[in-house]
Order: C-alpha cells, then structure tokens, then sequence
C-alpha cells in the first residue's frame, strides 16, 4: 500500500481525537516491549535459580513521544505516515537493561537473541569501541514477534545494555549536556571524558574480580 493511502499521523492541535490516535499507535510499540521485558525477566530469574545471583539488575522502558517522534520524521525528510514511521523509525520502543559486570552484558543480549522469535536488525558496540566523548554501552535494535488477536507483527525494539557503572555515567552526562538554558562548556566535556575513563577503570577491575571469583564467564 503506498503511503499516501494510508492515514497521516495526527499532528499536535490538528486532530480532536489526537490522544486516542497516539494511544493505539503506541499500544503496538507497547505491545513490544512487554514482550522483551517479559523475556528478559525469565532470563534473569532462570539464571538467579540456576547459579544464585542476577545478571541483570533493572530494566527500563520508554516510548518516545509523538512530539518527538515527528521531530525525527522531519529531519530525516520521512513522509509523516503511520507505515512511514514504522518502517523507518527503529527506536520508536526503547528497552535498557542494567548488570552488574560487562561479561553480563553480552551474556544476556546473547541469551535473548538466541531465541527464536527475537531477529537482530542492527548490534552497535559502543563498550569495545566507545564514542569520542566516553560513552559505553551495547546497543541493539531487534524485532520481537507479538501475536494480536489475528495476525502477528514483528515490532521493533532499541535495547541498550550497559553495566551499572557505564549507566551512571550516562545518565549523569545527559543531566549536564541536554536540559535547555544550561551552560556546557569544552572544558566540562573534557573532564566528563576523564570520569568516563574511571568508570572504564572500575568497570575492568570488577570484571576482573567476577572472573578471579569464578561467579561469571570470561568475555570472549
């Protein structure tokens, strides 16, 4: 079907029934990410029962906001259509999940994507080669399987893991480089770049002591 058959997405003031438009477009990304963190919990309590500790220690989820989705459609010149947006638009439904040591990082999204209904569209590894500012994590966009009441649909899913250390840094640096009217100076990058690196530091040193202490497997 081409898009200009298919209805436009509503735009802010445009429609009356603009929240109930957006909340049966969000309920397909919705639907996704339950079904991710669902997995995810399995994983996390199967590997609790089976070696008495947890790889992941929390789990996150979003969904951007039409506000911010549109933005995104009109700087990558996509036409503003609901088949548009979810054929372009990856990172609409987004999951973090949070472990203690880095090998949990790649453990967990290997169990995940092993399985059969979860495809891997595109593995980003900001751990191994980090941004230039010191950012670290795995991220991950795939497409879970969802079964509505007559039809299945694959629905795209971001998932970023990070280790609890590489979240701190994160989360903290967003905190000073993105809210509006707030001053952010070079020399303030420059000394986020250096914290970056310690939290590398400690990140490693963990890693080292879960391996001497035999309670994860060696990243290969």
């Amino acid at each position: 079907m081409d898009d200009t058959q298919i209805e436009m997405l509503p735009m802010l003031g445009e429609f009356s029934s603009i929240a109930s438009q957006y909340e049966h477009i969000m309920f397909y990304y919705e639907s996704g990410i339950q079904q991710i963190v669902a997995k995810l919990q399995i994983l996390n309590n199967e590997f609790k029962n089976n070696h008495e500790r947890n790889p992941i220690e929390n789990i996150k989820s979003r969904v951007k906001s039409l506000d911010s989705i549109i933005d995104k459609m009109k700087r990558k010149g996509i036409p503003l259509t609901t088949n548009a947006m979810k054929r372009e638009i990856k990172d609409i439904a987004g999951v973090r999940v949070i472990c203690p040591f880095i090998s949990d990082v790649y453990q967990v999204a290997n169990m995940l994507v092993n399985q059969a209904d979860v495809e891997i569209v595109t593995i980003k590894d900001y751990i191994k080669k980090p941004k230039e500012n010191g950012y670290r994590s795995l991220h991950m966009i795939v497409l879970v399987d969802v079964y509505f009441s007559d039809h299945k649909d694959k629905v795209p899913i971001e998932i970023q893991f990070r280790t609890i250390a590489m979240n701190f840094w994160a989360s903290t640096e967003h905190q000073l480089r993105y809210k509006k009217s707030r001053i952010f100076t070079e020399e303030m990058q420059q000394e986020l770049k250096k914290c970056a690196d310690i939290m590398a530091d400690a990140d490693d040193k963990m890693q080292n002591l879960a391996n001497v202490s035999g309670i994860v497997q060696p990243i290969e």
